[in-house]
């Protein structure tokens, strides 16, 4: 019989105490490996890799703000920026791509985010190297009211190509839904980032809806402000908000009333966001630097605000998170060291006999210290299955509270490293018992 099983004997010679002290090995190496995964999981969700663009522009506020309302969509808008802007920037000569985002809408069924932009959104990498899948119909909108889902959104509502729907304005929980109703043409193949979670409609179809466009009056001033500083661009709105006004009157006498329904003009239309791909980093940076002497809007690069955000808060979170963890194990392997070493007293008569039938010291000191790598050994593995067990399950309800998709199979390769810890605690905490059986002496041990 090998000291491996000799070990395990002994073990199940003291049951109860040896699955306690396991179990408390195996809560804290499973709460080791929730940190570790889902630390992980937020890290890639917050990090470059998560957009393709250079820039993110929008309004003035909070940097921070910005991307975790354009990319992450768990962060209200700060404000919108005017369409005309947009243009602008499209036909800007550093300026590769111009994708704009409008938010403000969430679907009836889910509360899920609407964006609406164009289709060529779909064409282009949402992150390096990665562009988007479709799993059923095509990435084009053609219609007004034709709408792309992520995965998420389908598999959640169970929506699929030819569903229509309705959405909400201002909130999830509004009670005023819009009478448009929009058919789903295409489901996106998963990203894991929150594209997975988010409705895109066609800009056009959601200008259409009612309460999206400006009223004249109001988006008169508002341009009027925001290009205060450019006299060409006042008299081209100037001479726009005169032709609307006149088509009106025109309308009006004629006995029709203004539809919604109608083209809207570009005057009347504003953007949430706008993301930027630039001909290169010298290019974003400048272009950044221009708006910033501006009052008109800013321009963020997504990956600054993002790791401050991550070495600010999130870093230090996972740093207290890790260490209140590694002290649960270390605890767990003081309360193994208790547990043995509280025995070696009742297996005094049977270490005794064990060295009378020839056992070498240097054998009842390699059973002593293989329990306890065995208890740790065990409660090690039983916590890594715990661990992602509860990964497994949480991630879903994670995922609904804070927008974050979380793989359930993930796995991190610092998690290698608990088992040689574990492995050095248990021969840490196993060598004063195993002292104590090396030392023990025979004639004392019998007689007793």
């Amino acid at each position: 019989m090998n000291l491996v099983s000799i070990a395990w004997k002994s073990i199940g010679q003291r049951s109860l105490a040896s699955s306690l002290t396991s179990l408390s090995v195996a809560l804290g190496v499973m709460l080791m490996v929730t940190v570790l995964v889902t630390s992980a999981i937020v890290d890639q969700a917050l990090n470059q890799n998560s957009i393709g663009y250079h820039l993110i522009v929008g309004p003035k506020g909070s940097a921070l703000q910005l991307v975790l309302s354009a990319v992450y969509r768990i962060q209200p808008p700060i404000e919108n920026v005017p369409y005309l802007f947009y243009r602008q920037l499209q036909e800007e000569s550093r300026v590769v791509e111009a994708v704009p985002l409008a938010f403000g809408d969430f679907t009836e069924e889910g509360g899920f985010p609407i964006v609406a932009t164009t289709s060529r959104h779909f064409m282009l990498e949402y992150a390096p190297g990665r562009t988007f899948g479709i799993l059923k119909g095509g990435k084009q909108m053609g219609g007004p009211f034709d709408a792309v889902i992520g995965s998420h959104v389908a598999k959640t509502n169970g929506w699929k190509v030819g569903t229509t729907f309705q959405i909400t304005h201002g909130s999830a929980e509004s009670d005023h839904v819009h009478d448009e109703r929009f058919t789903v043409v295409a489901v996106l193949a998963p990203t894991h980032t929150a594209n997975d979670k988010t409705v895109f409609l066609g800009l056009e179809g959601f200008y259409r809806i009612e309460g999206h466009d400006k009223k004249p009056e109001e988006a008169e001033k508002q341009l009027g402000d925001f290009y205060a500083q450019d006299p060409e661009m006042l008299a081209y709105i100037q001479s726009e908000f005169a032709r609307i006004r006149a088509e009106r009157e025109k309308e009006e006498e004629g006995g029709h009333s203004h539809s919604h329904h109608h083209e809207t003009p570009d005057v009347l239309k504003e953007v949430t966001a706008v993301l930027l791909l630039m001909r290169s980093d010298f290019d974003a940076i400048m272009l950044r630097a221009e708006l910033k002497k501006g009052l008109q809007a800013q321009a963020v690069n997504p990956i600054e605000p993002m790791s401050q955000l991550k070495e600010q808060v999130v870093g230090n979170v996972r740093k207290v998170l890790v260490f209140l963890t590694a002290l649960i194990i270390v605890v767990s392997g003081v309360g193994i060291f208790v547990s043995i070493y509280n025995s070696m007293a009742d297996r005094r008569r049977e270490i005794g006999i064990m060295r009378a039938l020839g056992a070498r010291r240097q054998t009842v000191f390699s059973i002593i210290l293989a329990e306890s790598v065995l208890l740790c050994f065990i409660g090690g593995l039983l916590g890594l299955l715990l661990g992602h067990g509860l990964v497994f399950v949480a991630a879903p309800y994670v995922a609904d509270a804070t927008g974050l998709l979380i793989d359930p199979f993930a796995f991190e390769t610092e998690e290698l490293v608990l088992f040689p810890v574990l492995l050095a605690l248990a021969s840490l905490v196993g060598f004063i018992p195993a002292m104590t059986a090396y030392r023990t002496d025979v004639a004392d041990a019998l007689s007793g």
